[in-house]
């Protein structure tokens, strides 16, 4: 498996189980910093899977609010958790992050979703991400 996808397989653990205890990303992302400082079977959280949580943490609010906007017939409360997670990453990887090419950000969100989520997400996933790619020339100017 290659260091970006383990990288954001990590950010995704990291975002879902602060979905799942209503914490705080960065305290979640604290503690596994520490665990694998104290655990020598834990990896270390490497460079990318920082970057990827910390820039989400950083756009938290505008991301949720993009998913919000786009996903058709979807609460974000109402999602599954998996799928909120994913999104998440996918979104902030999709429109922050300039060295990913659009596509693969949007392919590994859909890997993601594959192994950890639902029948349907693969295809929830590329549709959504797939309409931010649309509206990104847009959402970046919005943010200038």
């Amino acid at each position: 498996m290659a260091a970006r996808t383990k990288a954001r397989k990590r950010a995704f653990q990291i975002l879902f189980e602060a979905d799942q205890r209503g914490a705080d990303v960065q305290s979640v992302l604290a503690d596994w910093m520490r665990h694998a400082r104290t655990d020598p079977r834990q990896p270390p959280v490497n460079e990318y899977t920082l970057q990827l949580v910390e820039g989400y943490a950083d756009q938290v609010t505008r991301i949720d609010e993009l998913i919000s906007t786009y996903a058709v017939d979807w609460d974000l409360d109402r999602m599954p958790a998996a799928d909120r997670s994913i999104l998440r990453l996918g979104a902030f990887e999709l429109l922050w992050v300039d060295d990913t090419p659009d596509a693969v950000a949007i392919d590994e969100a859909v890997q993601l979703a594959k192994e950890f989520s639902t029948d349907d997400s693969p295809a929830f996933v590329n549709g959504l991400l797939g309409r931010l790619k649309e509206l990104k020339p847009s959402l970046r100017r919005e943010e200038q």
